[in-house]
């Protein structure tokens, strides 16, 4: 059975002016997929009217609160002791988002707790994958 963990938080979108819009989204984390966590936003939050979520890796969110993490879509870095922003990079733009420090190691605690760091496993589906990938027998 896999266990789903889910954290409302708040966060900030930094606009180009640098003023803050606070919008809500959620955090979320499931030993069905546990090298990642997931960023859930509402529809009304986004710029097609759909509930998106954002995954990415779970050791990119430990690293970026401790210092700038990522080359990619997404982006980690803290903003002073309290703050951390968050970058969603897209097509369609950049997305920067502030959010309270406290919240994400509190949900990135709670992950460990269902899978330990280092414990993590693909599965055999994945396994297999790579095997057949490679020109392998199944």
């Amino acid at each position: 059975m896999h266990v789903t963990l889910q954290q409302p938080t708040g966060a900030g979108l930094i606009t180009a002016a640098d003023q803050q819009l606070a919008i809500p989204a959620t955090l979320r984390y499931t030993s069905a997929d546990p090298l990642a966590v997931h960023i859930d936003f509402p529809p009304h939050v986004t710029v097609d009217g759909e509930a998106t979520t954002w995954t990415f890796a779970r050791v990119l969110l430990g690293e970026g609160l401790r210092a700038p993490a990522g080359i990619g879509n997404i982006r980690v870095r803290p903003a002073g002791s309290t703050h951390t922003y968050v970058e969603f990079r897209a097509p369609h733009g950049v997305a920067v988002l502030r959010f309270p420090t406290a919240d994400l190691t509190r949900f990135l605690a709670r992950t460990y707790t269902v899978v330990a760091a280092g414990e993590e496993t693909v599965g055999a589906e994945l396994d297999h994958g790579l095997v057949a990938l490679f020109g392998g027998r199944v």
